[in-house]
């Protein structure tokens, strides 16, 4: 089937709940989720975002069946509270921080110090143009990330961004997100390294991933039999994913029904 027709399946419809109990019963599986526009809602102030209750408590419910995953964008520091749960493992930096990882400290240095000159530029030479155009900039350690959502003139902020990029961003990798752009090491792991590393350290092959954005297309895209992934939000017929929901509203509703596919 075409992945981007497969894509307009709605999560919640029958064939959804078909597909969501064949890889969820029996327990356990491995149930991985993004966190900014997955489980918790896009905001004007990043720093403002948090999961809601009904999101967080079931998360901890599905946790005596499954082993639960965050893989995020945002540091590990900073994503852990913001969720109202402790889960099984948390990965930062679109999959980069592994705190489980005891062997990946000089690897971390190593990604971490390939930003060196971005930052300078930030800090330095383009300061005054990035604060002229509204983009704040948040380094996440291993990753940098340039909003823009606030910009009165968001075209001409993106702008200034991509020239920034284009003067220092050799041996990255750069992406975009809802309005924002992400710049990390070339050769950091992107979320879909991530998740394989959790089916690897887990030993569970039955996977469920939800995420809403351009980074989680790699995990859609390399998909195996006996995952159910779902894009979040945004047009489906965009995504990769199997599966959809409208937004982060239904993530409480597809939480549930994650947990009735459990029992």
């Amino acid at each position: 089937m075409n992945t981007h027709a497969a894509a307009r399946l709605a999560a919640l419809s029958p064939q959804g709940r078909q597909h969501l109990q064949a890889v969820l019963h029996p327990p356990p599986a491995l149930l991985v989720f993004d966190f900014d526009g997955t489980l918790a809602p896009i905001v004007a102030q990043p720093d403002a975002a948090r999961a809601p209750l009904a999101v967080a408590r079931a998360l901890e419910a599905l946790m005596q069946h499954h082993v639960v995953a965050i893989v995020t964008g945002r540091a590990v520091d900073d994503v852990a509270g913001r969720l109202g749960f402790v889960p099984h493992h948390v990965l930062g930096s679109h999959g980069a921080e592994d705190p489980a990882d005891v062997q990946s400290a000089e690897r971390i240095a190593h990604h971490r110090s390939a930003l060196d000159e971005l930052r300078a530029a930030c800090d330095g030479s383009w300061a005054a143009s990035l604060g002229d155009a509204g983009v704040q900039v948040e380094d996440k350690g291993l990753s940098l990330a340039f909003h823009y959502r606030l910009s009165r003139d968001r075209q001409h902020a993106l702008s200034v961004v991509r020239g920034l990029l284009a003067e220092h961003g050799g041996g990255l990798r750069t992406f975009d997100g809802k309005c924002v752009v992400n710049a990390m090491a070339d050769e950091a792991p992107d979320k879909a390294d991530a998740v394989e590393t959790l089916v690897a350290r887990t030993g569970i092959s039955r996977v469920v991933f939800a995420g809403d954005d351009v980074n989680d297309e790699p995990v859609f895209e390399r998909r195996r039999p006996g995952w159910f992934t779902v894009k979040v939000g945004g047009d489906p017929r965009q995504s990769a994913a199997e599966f959809h929901l409208g937004g982060t509203a239904e993530m409480a509703l597809f939480l549930a029904a994650c947990l009735r596919c459990s029992r």
